[in-house]
């Protein structure tokens, strides 16, 4: 990726189109596509896309989440869905999206993100099990593909339990 011709941007209007054609492209389907349209208005919601060319090839969501815990329910921020177009994958785009979408997140005030993905993908951002923390899942998913993230260190200890989501992941 060279990055005098890309930059990576928060989602604004006029993207959802760009942002719908992505999410399908990626995932072969358009449920992913659906979930980024319902989450979109959700209060706390962060969007980000890359562009190259002034083109969208990639765009990743983070959404708020929760960790029930024995004493508290604590937030999380949830990554994904995160997608980029087949002839744009291996040149950096999502690297870039995750990397831009995690320090939006710090600044954000987030303490924690969860994630389901590939677990050969994002232990390089950090990630690790989340049962590392003794945090599990809602959905009933191999325990290498939820994976959780301190943005600020120590922010997880001591707080295991149960990872929610937003509703709208019910849907895919």
């Amino acid at each position: 990726m060279n990055s005098t011709e890309s930059l990576v941007r928060r989602e604004r209007p006029g993207d959802e189109a760009a942002v719908r054609t992505i999410n399908e492209a990626a995932f072969g389907r358009p449920d992913e596509a659906r979930l980024v349209d319902s989450l979109r208005s959700v209060s706390g919601a962060l969007s980000l896309v890359t562009e190259q060319g002034g083109v969208l090839v990639g765009h990743i969501q983070f959404s708020p989440a929760i960790l029930e815990t024995r004493q508290d329910v604590f937030p999380l921020a949830a990554l994904g869905p995160m997608a980029v177009l087949p002839q744009h994958h291996r040149q950096g785009f999502g690297s870039a999206l995750v990397r831009a979408g995690l320090a939006a997140c710090r600044d954000a005030g987030w303490r924690a993100v969860i994630v389901l993905g590939h677990p050969e993908y994002y232990p390089r951002f950090g990630f690790v099990p989340a049962e590392a923390f003794g945090i599990r899942s809602e959905y009933s998913v191999p325990r290498e593909v939820f994976m959780a993230l301190e943005l600020q260190p120590g922010a997880l200890r001591g707080r295991s339990g149960l990872a929610r989501y937003h509703p709208a992941f019910a849907s895919i």
